[in-house]
């Protein structure tokens, strides 16, 4: 009687989509659990927003509209988007991380949806927005920030937010497929991310008073939508147009980026 070898392609090649389902939940939850045996990366989580407020709050805000109370409905929904910007540059560095240790190697070894380390890992890291961005309006409530809106603006304000996340970390997960170390994705995040948070309205309320080519760009940015569509459902103002305007950037990053990701990834791991 011959036996059947099964080679690790053969294991991953088909799964069920039930059982593809429960693979990517078992590896979200395990990115999860790492944070209980690497508390940094929690601290991490929390302490950097916690510092980019205070700092930005008692700084500029006194120097740009004579005090911090005043400053905040402008800095919050700010904040809250630029972090999630770099906190989805964490989904590209992590997956470069687990494929140069090999980790991928031996998911490969095992009977689970090829994509399932893939879609778990960005399953996971929304996750830690949505804590990142709990964190940011708990210290902002602290500090004077209030909201003047609603509930259910709030809960609109935190999907509005992870749904932009999602579609634009798929420009870290491809950058993250092309490299060779999870350096160079953080180099892409200084490189890429700062001067597309900071050419916004992230940190001021309009731009009165900036050279009109840079003002059409910030007006025009995909941040600029993302964190005008914040404030109004956060302290008031316009946000049916600036939250389709994000969403369609969102859409437009992962439609290129995504299968881009989706083959690098298929080569690679």
């Amino acid at each position: 009687m011959s036996t059947a070898t099964l080679t690790p392609r053969n294991l991953s090649k088909r799964v069920s989509p039930g059982t593809g389902a429960r693979n990517v939940a078992t590896l979200a939850w395990r990115n999860l659990v790492q944070i209980k045996h690497n508390p940094m990366e929690l601290l991490d989580l929390s302490i950097q927003p916690i510092m980019f407020v205070l700092l930005f709050a008692y700084v500029f805000g006194p120097a740009m509209v004579g005090s911090v109370e005043a400053y905040l409905p402008v800095l919050i929904p700010g904040i809250i988007a630029q972090n999630a910007l770099f906190a989805g540059m964490s989904t590209g560095f992590g997956l470069n991380t687990d494929i140069t240790k090999g980790v991928f190697d031996r998911f490969r070894s095992l009977p689970i949806s090829r994509l399932a380390p893939l879609a778990g890992r960005i399953i996971a890291d929304t996750a830690k927005q949505a804590w990142s961005m709990a964190i940011l309006l708990l210290v902002g409530f602290a500090i004077g920030f209030r909201l003047e809106t609603n509930v259910l603006a709030l809960v609109t304000a935190f999907f509005l937010l992870l749904a932009f996340a999602v579609l634009f970390s798929w420009i870290s997960v491809y950058i993250a497929m092309m490299v060779s170390e999870p350096e160079k994705v953080q180099i892409f995040g200084f490189v890429v991310i700062f001067p597309l948070s900071f050419l916004s309205t992230a940190f001021i309320p309009n731009t009165d008073g900036v050279p009109g080519p840079v003002a059409f760009f910030m007006d025009n940015s995909p941040v600029t939508q993302l964190v005008e569509a914040l404030r109004g459902l956060l302290v008031g103002g316009p946000v049916m147009d600036h939250a389709l305007l994000a969403l369609v950037w969102g859409v437009g990053f992962s439609l290129v980026f995504a299968p881009l990701s989706l083959r690098a990834f298929k080569k690679r791991a």
